[in-house]
């Protein structure tokens, strides 16, 4: 069944005749005025016009109307709107499915010919968005399908005064058949500002008021077939799922093994961590309420289906086994190939000496260092190379003390009758058993004794009782489209605590490299394990922290560029962001940070902070957007590639001691996969 969400829901007659309510939202306007009796404005034989000055029937709007460029709220369309000012407040609402943007149309139909000329793309932009002299007062429409509101809004960034706002508004509201349900839906704290002057009859609706009436969530889009089957979170923490399944869950997990696509009760961010594993293996994931009582679903529960996400929608039908074993058979990934550890480096590195950026290329630099150092170590070296960047200072403990460990307490030989099993090859089950007991051996083995007595040294020297936090770091990572995300355990350590040694935290971390769930995902890339090496990356842990986030350096609902900022998730103190506790809320929002203004456009809203605040305030904000950029320009030689949407995924704290502003570190950048096609 196709759940694109249907514009043709509302009953309008496209050969005249009034309008009755054409949404189901309840609005607080009391309309007196009279029965409008409106007509589709399509001319017979001319259906692709540049603009119509009214919107008629809703055969009208769809020829005018196109996905939006930014697509946070799925399930919309929008149309964008050009009032001319120095022709008589002339309205158009621009086709655009023709015109993607507002100089397009204007450059084209309203230069010359009596009118201004319209200047370059540049100048108009700088003008018509924020000059109090623009020319053009410049908006969109759009219906949002599921919550059934008609909403006028104006860009994030901009700086229309209410003024303008109501002009536009009264002019669509009195030349459109859905004007009397039309909204003004501010998009960003800095325009919900001006909203706050409208005049009283204007009604206005909030991104959050919009959200609560969406029942769908897109977050990696994509295509898969598999059996449909429905799990509880318990159940999926418990036991192994079938990577050939297609899962419905009652909530959102904080892990998951490979499944051929999501479905979750409750909505997700879009750096949760399930979320993250569905894009490094490109398998589909969305959020859907109430998804676990499906009656369509319901239906299909054990039958083998066809299952696709999409901006705007998502599609689900029954199909055969011969259909899924012929789309897995092409859909498998070819095996990832890994460059072995490299074990020459014997010493402990500092942070800004992992990459030889003096003789290599960035992009050259990161990869030579990966088999000694891994790629999350490689990518924390170079970042720790950007100007006046904020980070912890570290160092890395390479590939070299991990094969050590494993070489001097012989545990190649345990590995390798391992891996030969053949039950361990055969059965799920008892792999994870033999892995668990096989980790059990890593945190028996004593760590050489010269290695930690270094170690304590450097510790001693460089953090003198400062906890630290070891990092993992393997060479299988950021691998194509594979970037080994959430795979692998950090823990924390502090030399001469009993209760929390470093012997252990370097022992735990190793040990993780054969974790059940890190396992199964190599072994669904074709990855060879036994080249698959650890790194410990190590700096100072974050005792104090008032906020904690994860943040991408472009706009993951934009994949064009036309609406240019960072997506940032946020928490208050140590609360967890991509592995949040049930029923915790965190502030999600797009920081328009390049643009004039800066605006932000809240998502969501933390539940752990009191109502009308925000976790993170405006200065900080600003200092996290400087950081972001930073990142995203240093890294774009190394990553950016042609025709590709890119963007780094970064985490980031918040920390300092009581009654001190926070400092801002930046703990990590990587490469962002992007939510598919």
């Amino acid at each position: 069944m196709r759940h694109l969400w249907s514009f043709f829901v509302l009953s309008i007659a496209c050969s005249g005749g009034a309008t009755d309510d054409t949404t189901d939202t309840d609005s607080d306007v009391v309309d007196t005025e009279p029965d409008i009796q409106w007509e589709c404005q399509i001319p017979e034989g001319k259906e692709d016009p540049p603009a119509w000055s009214q919107v008629g029937c809703m055969d009208d709007w769809l020829i005018l109307s196109a996905p939006p460029a930014d697509a946070s709220i799925p399930g919309a369309r929008s149309a964008k709107t050009v009032v001319d000012r120095s022709d008589g407040n002339a309205l158009y609402i621009q086709n655009s499915n023709r015109y993607a943007i507002h100089w397009e149309f204007a450059f084209e139909n309203l230069s010359g010919n009596g009118l201004p000329i319209v200047p370059d793309l540049g100048s108009f932009n700088t003008t018509e968005y924020y000059s109090p002299q623009r020319r053009f007062l410049l908006g969109a429409i759009t219906h949002y399908e599921e919550p059934g509101v008609w909403a006028y809004e104006i860009s994030p960034y901009d700086t229309s005064s209410a003024e303008m706002i109501e002009t536009t508004y009264r002019l669509l509201k009195e030349n459109t058949f859905f004007g009397r349900e039309l909204y003004v839906h501010p998009t960003s704290a800095a325009v919900e500002v001006e909203t706050d002057k409208l005049p009283e009859d204007i009604p206005i609706i909030s991104t959050d008021e919009l959200f609560d009436g969406i029942t769908y969530q897109p977050l990696n889009l994509g295509t898969s077939f598999g059996q449909l089957r429905f799990y509880t979170t318990e159940e999926v923490d418990e036991g192994f799922v079938n990577y050939r399944e297609i899962v419905v869950l009652d909530a959102v997990p904080n892990d998951i093994s490979v499944v051929a696509g999501i479905i979750t009760d409750e909505f997700q961010t879009p750096l949760s961590h399930i979320n993250v594993l569905s894009q490094n293996r490109g398998t589909p994931n969305m959020g859907l309420k109430d998804a676990y009582n499906n009656e369509e679903l319901r239906a299909l529960e054990g039958k083998w289906v066809e299952f696709t996400v999409e901006a705007n929608g998502w599609t689900i039908r029954e199909a055969t086994v011969e259909e899924a074993d012929k789309w897995w058979k092409g859909f498998r990934p070819e095996p990832l190939e890994v460059t072995p550890m490299d074990i020459s480096v014997d010493t402990f590195v500092n942070d800004e000496d992992i990459l030889d950026l003096e003789n290599l290329s960035l992009s050259d630099a990161i990869s030579e260092a990966i088999p000694a150092f891994g790629g999350k170590a490689s990518n924390f070296g170079a970042m720790s190379t950007i100007p006046d960047l904020p980070h912890p200072d570290g160092f890395a403990i390479p590939m070299y003390f991990y094969h050590q460990h494993m070489t001097e307490n012989d545990l190649w030989d345990d590995l390798d009758a391992m891996l030969a099993d053949k039950d361990f090859q055969s059965d799920a089950r008892i792999r994870s058993e033999q892995l668990a007991a096989f980790q059990q051996l890593i945190m028996d083995a004593p760590v050489n004794a010269d290695t930690l007595a270094a170690l304590t040294t450097k510790l001693d020297e460089e953090f003198p009782g400062v906890r630290m936090r070891f990092r993992s770091s393997t060479n299988a990572e950021d691998l194509g489209d594979f970037t080994g995300a959430g795979l692998y355990t950090s823990q924390s350590g502090t030399p001469g605590d009993p209760d929390e040694t470093i012997e252990d935290a370097m022992r735990t971390v190793w040990a993780s490299v054969w974790g059940s769930r890190a396992y199964e995902e190599r072994e669904y890339y074709g990855i060879d394990h036994v080249l698959v090496g650890m790194t410990l990356l190590v700096h100072p842990s974050f005792p104090d922290e008032e906020a904690n986030g994860v943040a991408i350096t472009a706009n993951p609902f934009d994949p064009v560029g036309l609406e240019p900022a960072f997506y940032v998730n946020v928490q208050l103190g140590e609360e967890s962001v991509v592995q949040p506790e049930p029923g915790v809320f965190s502030d999600q929002f797009l920081y328009y940070h390049t643009l004039p203004g800066s605006p932000i456009t809240y998502i969501a809203h933390s539940n752990l902070v009191p109502p009308g605040l925000t976790v993170l305030t405006p200065s900080q904000v600003f200092e996290l957007g400087e950081a972001l950029q930073a990142i995203h320009l240093f890294f774009a030689p190394a990553y950016q590639e042609p025709g590709r949407f890119y963007a780094m995924d970064t985490e980031f704290k918040f920390d300092g001691d009581w009654g001190q502003t926070p400092t801002l570190y930046m703990k990590q950048a990587r490469p962002y996969p992007g939510r598919g096609q």
